[in-house]
């Protein structure tokens, strides 16, 4: 008979290890204050390195610096929503976009549109689409000597590129459009609902204010969710405070969400009633200036990209292209995240944009075979 005597961890002293666990925790957690200080000061955004190649007013162009020879012909340019700053594609190095195509083997471009001062609000979609985007992507063709481009465009950003390549499909060699607002059939969104025209007057508002003012925007934002917002978050934050890594994200994030910007007040009502209210982007009726947009003139290879917990942009929406364009080679990838964990969230980096970007490799003429 085994005569060793054994250990018995009663109740309470389960209990007793739990509270002393969680107070050790919560020491860590105030030692960890000065630290958290340092780091809401000393996080950066922003930090892959490009020049300014092109500038308009408040638009500029940027081109990112590459180590190494690019591995494709073919450069990508990417488009931003008018709404926040482009550079959540670029948020920290392991959380950027930007390096992941970079890393690929892309040459990579971005528009930055800056801030709409007073006197822009009489800026339109057609300016913007037909104006600096335009410009743009003539600016890359000819600075490459190419003779076609990637396009990626992200929220608004999406929706402005597709009208883009509608309207002048040549140079385009593929599209790449992610969480990108384009059929409003079905307003699942909260978004969808607040801009009914039975509850939003564009024209008095745009009237009233000349320029949608960011804290507008951001306000909707913030009061989607705003159990999330005002109680999970700040909860969340404090519960993970002694982390180094999840605090310089958290702030990282928090500086993104709250620099918004104002959009130009006609680009505001056009993009409110003619797309949300009317759908006239899918219903085939969406002028810029005279020229009809018609979906069907978009030919190349389109990558569609969403999220299923997008709360601003329901997957519908984007996928809502497919039966108006005659594109023939047409992807679709969906990731468990939401509008913003589409693109900085850690399974989109370390699995959902490694496949964007092999997808888009294969449909790229390499470096070599061009020279």
């Amino acid at each position: 008979m085994d005569t060793a005597s054994t250990q018995v961890t009663l109740p309470g002293q389960l209990g007793l290890a739990a509270l002393f666990a969680e107070q050790e925790r919560a020491m860590r957690r105030v030692l960890s204050f000065p630290r958290v200080a340092e780091l809401a000061a000393t996080t950066r955004v922003g930090t892959t390195p490009c020049d300014v190649v092109l500038e308009a007013g408040t638009h500029r162009l940027l081109r990112y610096r590459r180590e190494t020879p690019a591995l494709y012909a073919e450069p990508v340019l990417f488009c931003y929503a008018l709404i926040n700053r482009p550079y959540i594609l670029d948020l920290l190095p392991e959380k950027s976009i930007v390096r992941r195509y970079l890393e690929a083997g892309f040459d990579v471009y971005m528009i930055d549109w800056g801030v709409p001062s007073d006197g822009d609000r009489h800026l339109s979609l057609e300016n913007y689409v037909c104006g600096f985007l335009r410009q743009s992507i003539q600016h890359v063709l000819r600075n490459r000597k190419n003779q076609s481009l990637h396009l990626l465009g992200y929220c608004m950003g999406g929706t402005m590129t597709a009208l883009s390549t509608a309207l002048d499909p040549d140079p385009i060699r593929s599209l790449t459009l992610l969480a990108a607002p384009i059929d409003f059939t079905k307003r699942e969104t909260l978004l969808s609902v607040w801009t009914d025209k039975r509850y939003f007057d564009a024209d008095a508002f745009i009237g009233a204010y000349g320029n949608c003012p960011a804290w507008f925007l951001q306000s909707c934002f913030l009061n989607m969710n705003p159990i999330q917002t005002f109680i999970g978050k700040p909860i969340g934050f404090f519960e993970q405070i002694d982390d180094p890594q999840f605090v310089t994200n958290y702030f990282a994030m928090e500086r993104w969400i709250n620099d918004n910007v104002p959009v130009a007040g006609e680009t505001f009502r056009e993009f409110v009633k003619h797309l949300y209210q009317e759908n006239q982007l899918v219903r085939g009726q969406l002028r810029l200036g005279q020229r009809l947009v018609d979906l069907g003139r978009i030919t190349c290879p389109l990558l569609l990209l969403t999220a299923k917990n997008d709360h601003l942009v329901d997957p519908p929406s984007t996928e809502g292209i497919r039966p108006h364009v005659r594109s023939r080679d047409v992807k679709s990838m969906v990731i468990d995240a939401g509008h913003v964990g589409l693109v900085v969230g850690g399974k989109a980096q370390k699995a959902f944009w490694p496949q964007a970007t092999r997808w888009l490799a294969e449909r790229s003429t390499p470096a070599a075979q061009a020279a």
